[in-house]
């Protein structure tokens, strides 16, 4: 299995919800405290991760990281890495924080408690002096999928606020992420394959060289999910791959995705 559970002891907060579970990442990899229900990650923030190009000791910010773990999906496949961590709900950050610890990366993936609407001018004392100064080499982000008002909202708090809009759109997500990137940084998104022309629409006029690599869950179907990589004032017209299969005609991953989900290979496009 890519993603393995079990019980954890708890914690503070773990209570509210239904407690939390111990979840394996990248066949063993990566430990992953997370809530037994509402939002679970899955398999979006290891594809989000390898889709991320980083490399050597650059900055990246994972913008609404939730419980971390595409933060700590990168950190894994590359130890040189800086990783700061903006999560608006506070149990999510304390898990954040309680995960970047559990995996032994503390002092380089750091995680601050705020809204992605207001930063960098509106943050915390204390908060991660990378997110203060801005200026990331890369953005990446799995923001919430479905718009305002056009979803059942869940009686939970913490899966509402990750699967739906709220206040912040998605408009205010790139522009977020715009503010907090160097100049000709990227930002790498996870989104729904439907919003494919929002997405381009919000990115035009402030990114370029925009990449679309579609998910197809097998061979010949539609693609659910997309990654969106764009880099900030490029020009260069985008571009659209072939993307990668999922699942082969049994159900099973294909080697290519298993490379990425269970052996953390990147993403090279």
């Amino acid at each position: 299995m890519i993603l393995t559970s079990a019980a954890a002891e708890p914690g503070k907060e773990d209570c509210a919800d239904g407690g939390i579970t111990e979840d394996r990442l990248l066949n063993g990899r990566v430990r992953l405290l997370q809530p037994a229900h509402g939002y679970r990650a899955a398999i979006d923030p290891v594809l989000l991760a390898a889709a991320t190009p980083a490399e050597g000791s650059e900055r990246v910010l994972d913008l609404g990281c939730g419980a971390g773990a595409a933060s700590f999906c990168l950190a894994a496949r590359l130890p040189g890495v800086r990783v700061a961590g903006l999560e608006l709900q506070p149990e999510a950050a304390d898990l954040a924080r309680r995960n970047a610890e559990l995996n032994g990366v503390a002092a380089r993936v750091r995680v601050t408690l705020g809204d992605a609407a207001l930063a960098p001018a509106h943050l915390p004392p204390g908060s991660d002096p990378d997110l203060v100064a801005g200026r990331f080499d890369h953005v990446m982000t799995n923001p919430p999928f479905y718009p305002g008002g056009r979803h059942t909202r869940s009686p939970r708090a913490g899966k509402a606020v990750s699967h739906g809009e709220g206040t912040a759109d998605l408009a205010t997500w790139v522009a977020a992420a715009a503010r907090l990137l160097a100049p000709r940084g990227t930002l790498t998104m996870i989104h729904r394959a439907d919003r494919v022309d929002e997405i381009l629409a919000r990115l035009a006029g402030r990114f370029g060289a925009v990449v679309l690599y579609p998910l197809w869950p097998r061979a010949g179907t539609e693609a659910k999910r997309v990654i969106v990589r764009a880099r900030l004032g490029a020009r260069t017209p985008a571009r659209l791959l072939s993307g990668l299969v999922l699942h082969d005609e049994g159900g099973r991953y294909t080697p290519a995705a298993d490379a990425v989900l269970r052996d953390g290979a990147a993403l090279d496009f």
